[in-house]
Formats: structure tokens, sequence, C-alpha cells
């Protein structure tokens, strides 16, 4: 387990790196990445927020935010949100949306992996659905608990490998580009082991809990199949990376549709999440 240095902005800052987070930004403005979130998983942000009773007057980080599904319940219990994207156009959205309440909230395009914050900086950092997907995992748990105040909370919620999120990401692998060097698969940060790995000793009072957000918007795997097609950042890029290969497209509309129907449990599909909270140990 490596601390915070100067080194995560170095390797963030590279040539390479930086066309990564480039290449990720597009990914999650493409498709319609809002109408997953008002359709399907909205409610898991909130979530997060009660899992760590988030308190008035509380500076809270909101890492990954994506349209702001932590960072605005945190604004209406009284925090001081401060909310970060690689995506401008996502944040957009949660703007538009804090501004409709007349929340107080502030956006800001930011890296996961080097947050433009002072150590020690908030009472509570959070994450759900978002730092997961930052390519170093490692660098991206060091940034969370480098910008937590000593004796302050971080929480991160994930799709584990297992749920359906996590089977998603199985499904598309051998259709995709190969994943860059370094990079680790999101849905590891479903796994209890993986979460305690990349804190390690800087956090104490771990708890962590699964559970499953109960989707009803769909009727078959090949309807969820077509509204992750058109709207799930990364379904279109799969797919477009594919395109010029019809059997490869039919292939992996018969194994999206197949994995959607193996998800049913009735009329609904359970998507598993992991919840873990911690405390930032006091130095």
């Amino acid at each position: 387990m490596s601390s915070f240095s100067s080194t995560t902005h170095i390797i963030t800052a590279t040539d390479e790196d930086r066309a990564l987070k480039a290449k990720h930004a597009a990914m999650w403005a493409s498709g319609s990445y809002p109408t997953v979130v008002d359709e399907v998983v909205h409610t898991l942000g909130g979530v997060l927020v009660e899992a760590l009773d988030v308190q008035r007057g509380q500076r809270v980080l909101d890492v990954a935010a994506g349209t702001g599904t932590s960072a605005i319940p945190s604004a209406r219990r009284g925090a001081e949100v401060v909310a970060t994207d690689l995506t401008p156009e996502l944040l957009a959205v949660g703007r538009s949306d804090a501004e409709s309440e007349g929340l107080e909230i502030v956006w800001q395009t930011a890296d996961a992996e080097a947050l433009p914050f002072a150590d020690a900086d908030f009472d509570v950092v959070m994450s759900s659905i978002g730092v997961m997907f930052a390519p170093h995992h490692q660098l991206a748990a060091d940034e969370l608990a480098r910008v937590c105040r000593p004796e302050g909370t971080i929480g991160v919620l994930s799709w584990t490998p297992s749920g359906f999120i996590g089977q998603l990401f199985a499904t598309m692998k051998p259709y995709a580009p190969p994943p860059p060097a370094g990079a680790s698969p999101a849905p590891l940060w479903g796994s209890v082991e993986h979460v305690r790995e990349l804190f390690g000793d800087r956090v104490e009072d771990v708890v962590a809990h699964q559970q499953a957000l109960i989707v009803d918007r769909f009727a078959s795997g090949a309807e969820l199949r077509d509204f992750m097609k058109a709207n799930y950042g990364p379904t279109i890029a799969v797919y477009r990376f594919i395109a010029d290969d019809p059997e490869k497209v039919a292939a992996l509309d018969a194994d999206m549709a197949a994995l959607g129907d193996r998800f049913f449990e009735g009329d609904v599909m359970p998507w598993e999440y992991l919840i873990v909270t911690a405390k930032r140990r006091k130095e």
C-alpha cells in the first residue's frame, strides 16, 4: 500500500495518461448517462449519504460525482459541498439540478487520481459508482485518503464483480480493446478485500456491506441491452470498437440480452453493490 506523494501528480501528468483521461471523459459524455441516472441508479447517491450520515456544516467532497447524486442530497442536509468529475457535461446537469432547488454546490472538473485540494481539506470524502472507474485504483484511494482530515469519514459505493454491472463488464471484455497498462478492472472496488488493501492502515472503523438496487425499468434482457447501447458510455464504447465486424456485434447483442435475462428475478433485477465506510486514522 502506497501513501500519497507528489508521485501521484507526476504519473497523472504524462501525455499518455492525459490522453486516457480525455478518452474516459468523452466516453461518459457519450450516449446519455443522465438518463441512466434518472431512470435506474439515481437513488444510490442518497444511500451513500445516509450511510455516512452527512451533517449540516460538514465540508464534503463528492469525487467522480457525475450528476451529483451524492452531492445534492449532502447539500440538502446543509453540508458545504464540492463535487468533482472528469466529465464537465455531467457536472453541468448536476449544477442545473442543484440550482433548481436553490442549493449551493461547487462544481469542479477534476481527476480523481490528482485532486486539486490540500491535504486534510474535507470532513467527508465520498464517491458513489464513480471513483471505481478511475483506472489506477491505488492512486485514487491515495487521493481520497489524502484530502480527508484525520478522524473524518470516507465512503465509497461500488458495483460488485458478481453483480449485474460487474458481469456486464465481464461480458463486454472479450469484445473490448485491451485495457491500458496499469489499469485495474472497475468492479474490483466492489470487493471488500480490495478496498481494505487500497486504504490499508490509513483508515479504521471500516464497515462494509452488500445491498442490491432493485431495478424494475426493463421487461427483458433485450430491452436492457438496447437501453445500455443507447445511453451507457462504456457499452457504447465497446460497440463502437467492434462496429466494423457484424459477427461480433451480433454475438455481443446475444450475450448482452442473455446476461440481462439471467439477472431477472420475477419482474425485477437486483443490481448488487458494496458500501464501504471508514474513519481516516488520526496521525
